[in-house]
This record gives structure tokens, sequence and C-alpha cells, in this order.
């Protein structure tokens, strides 16, 4: 493919690459000025829309107190496809985004006091280890052997495309909605484990509020709490905790 032979399913076929990816609405639109820069340099400036919301980018996130938080409920019942329900277990788990439940290989993982993601499965390709330090997140893990056995929880027969697609339409039709979420309800779990109160998001006490020795322990809570999650910054952990 030649520089000037971009064209508009060329640009269709990103975005939805890039979606599938759980990238921030920021990365997304920063790639997305690059993809206007190229178009405008070979002469084809309306290949893509000037307003980023007519491709379904959302605005850029801030950070505020509002508890975003999701449990999986009663509805986890009407799930029909047992590795979706699996996926969404260990999703609510582990805090793990939707692409790392689908790929998820329990027999790789499962390290015995933690779990190990591999680059392949993570936003930004870095493996990371999540602690194992529940029963529960236990049972779970059990399940998820017995299930996939030396296998992922996409079935042989299946891409990650089409299972992708079997998650988004299961999750809709069992009125699950808004699933990063469950990211939230592991990260603000966590840290009422971590801190011992609760996170401003859930209605714990904002950083003024905190002494200065409570600061700390906020602080040092964050960046375990950031690493499990798969982040970078401390910024990003807020839009789960709150501030």
């Amino acid at each position: 493919m030649r520089a000037t032979s971009l064209k508009g399913k060329h640009i269709n076929t990103l975005l939805t690459r890039w979606q599938s990816e759980d990238l921030s609405a920021g990365t997304l639109k920063n790639r997305l000025a690059h993809l206007r820069w190229w178009a405008e340099k070979i002469g084809k400036p309306g290949l893509l829309p000037a307003d980023n919301d007519q491709l379904g980018i959302p605005k850029r996130r801030h950070v505020t107190n509002q508890n975003k938080a999701q449990t999986l409920n009663d509805r986890l019942d009407r799930i029909r496809d047992p590795q979706v329900k699996m996926s969404l277990r260990l999703q609510a788990a582990f805090g793990l985004r939707r692409k790392e439940c689908l790929l998820f290989q329990p027999l790789y993982a499962d390290r015995g006091d933690h779990i190990a993601l591999k680059g392949t499965w993570t936003k930004g390709g870095k493996a990371r280890t999540v602690p194992i330090t529940t029963p529960e997140q236990r049972a779970v893990l059990d399940e998820a052997h017995a299930l996939a056995g030396a296998g992922s929880l996409i079935p042989a027969q299946k891409t990650y495309i089409q299972q992708r697609h079997l998650y988004d339409g299961q999750c809709k039709n069992a009125g699950l909605s808004g699933m990063h979420g469950l990211r939230h309800r592991y990260a603000q779990m966590r840290y009422e484990i971590l801190t011992g109160w609760l996170a401003p998001a859930a209605g714990g006490p904002g950083y003024n509020h905190l002494t200065p020795q409570q600061r700390a322990i906020d602080r040092e809570a964050r960046q375990i709490i950031s690493r499990e999650l798969g982040h970078e910054r401390l910024q990003i952990v807020s839009l789960y905790l709150g501030r």
C-alpha cells in the first residue's frame, strides 16, 4: 500500500481495531489527529469528519467522585455462553479489561499467589501480574481451569473477534452494560483493603480530609492499584477511585 492509497475503509478498519483494544479517549483522539494530518498531506482531507463524535469517540474523562463501579449481580445468570460468563467473572475478580478476560489462559496465568498476564493480552503490550488475595478469586480460577483446560476462554473454533462480538451481544441481551465498571469496582475493593477506608468515589473521605499519615497510605495504595490495573499514571487511577 502506498501512502497516497489511504481510503475510508482503511480508517474504519484501524478505528475498529483501536476501539477493540480498550484505548482511552485521549489516545484515540491523538491517533485520529495523525490520520487527519496524513489525509491532508495526500490531498484527502475529507476522509475523516472533523468531529470525533461522528466516529463514536467519547470525550476525554476528567476526575470526579462519581462512582462508576459495576457489579454482575443476578444478571450474570442471563449469560448463556459458559466462556463469556467465565470471562466476566474473571473480569470482576481481577479487574481485567475485556480483551484480557477473553484471551485469558488459566494454565499459563495461574502462578499460585498471583496471575500473570501476557503482553499480547494487555493494553500497550506490557505484561503484568495481579495478586490472588481472596478465596473468591481462587474459586473463580479453579473453575476457569476446569472450563478452559490447557486453552483460553475462546473456543478453539472461534477467533478473538468472533468471541468479542459474542461477549458484547450476550452482555447486551442480559442487560449488562458498562462492564469496564467491573474494573472500577475491583479498584475500589482493593483500595478499601489496602487503606482500611472507602475510596472517595465509594463514599469515603477525599484527599483533603486525610491526615498526613493517611495520605501516605493513600498514595501507596494508589500506586499498587495502578500497577494491578496496568496503568502507569496515578492520575488515571483517580478516575476509578475518585480524589
